[in-house]
C-alpha cells in the first residue's frame, strides 16, 4: 500500500503496529487551555480523527457530556472506550468524516487535518462549514512547516490557511502558538474560525 492511500486499513495497520508518533497521551496544550475557558456544557461537540483522543477525555471528564468522537480506524475507538468506559456508545462514530452529517455547536481539530491526503483540504473545509450550525466554531492546531509531498503529517502555511478557510468561516484568531508541547514549539498555528 503506497503511504498517500491514507484509508482506513492505512491507520489500522498504524495502531496495531504502533506507530502512534502524534499520540501525546495527554490532552494538547493549547487546546485543554481553550477547553477550560468554556462553560456551557450543552455544547454538541465533534472531535474527528480523534485517534485516542485524550481532548476527548478531557471533555467527558469535565461533564460535556454532548462530545462525539469519530475516526475512520476501529482500534482507538476501542482504546478509548476503555479508558473512559462511561462513554456513550452512541457517540463513538466509526466512520468516515465525510459521511458523517450531523451538526455540531464546536469542532475540536487536532492532528486530523495533517493526517488527510492535502488534496481533501478543500473537501475539508467544505466538510467543516457544512458540519457546524449557524455561530458555530472550528476551533484547534495546525502544523506551520512546508508542504512537501511526504507525510503524514503534511504541513502548510499561515497564508494558505487565511485563503482556504477565509471563503467559509470568519477568521477570529489564526497565530502562532504559544503555549504548544516542547516538541511542537514554533511548529503550530492556534485558530478559532466563526461559522456565520
Amino acid at each position: 500500500m503506497k503511504k498517500n492511500d491514507l484509508n482506513k486499513q492505512y491507520w489500522e495497520n498504524r495502531y496495531h503496529n504502533n506507530e502512534t508518533g502524534w499520540n501525546i497521551g495527554y490532552p494538547s496544550t493549547p487546546l485543554k487551555t481553550y477547553i477550560d475557558q468554556l462553560n456551557d456544557k450543552s455544547k454538541k461537540i465533534l472531535i474527528p480523527g480523534a485517534g485516542n483522543s485524550y481532548e476527548a477525555e478531557y471533555f467527558w471528564n469535565a461533564n460535556f457530556n454532548n462530545t462525539y468522537v469519530l475516526d475512520i480506524a476501529k482500534p482507538p475507538l476501542d482504546h478509548f472506550k476503555k479508558r473512559v468506559p462511561f462513554f456513550p456508545e452512541e457517540q463513538l462514530l466509526h466512520l468516515d468524516f465525510f459521511e458523517l452529517q450531523e451538526q455540531f455547536d464546536l469542532i475540536l481539530e487536532q492532528t486530523f487535518f495533517c493526517a488527510l491526503n492535502p488534496n481533501l483540504r478543500e473537501h475539508y473545509a467544505q466538510k467543516m462549514a457544512q458540519l457546524l450550525k449557524p455561530k458555530g466554531k472550528l476551533v484547534g492546531l495546525f502544523f506551520d512547516f512546508p508542504l512537501t509531498a511526504s507525510g503524514p503529517p503534511f504541513g502548510g502555511s499561515l497564508d494558505e490557511y487565511k485563503s482556504l478557510f477565509g471563503r467559509y468561516f470568519k477568521i477570529k484568531i489564526l497565530e502562532l502558538s504559544r503555549n504548544s508541547i516542547k516538541e511542537r514549539q514554533g511548529k503550530e498555528l492556534f485558530f478559532i474560525f466563526d461559522k456565520p
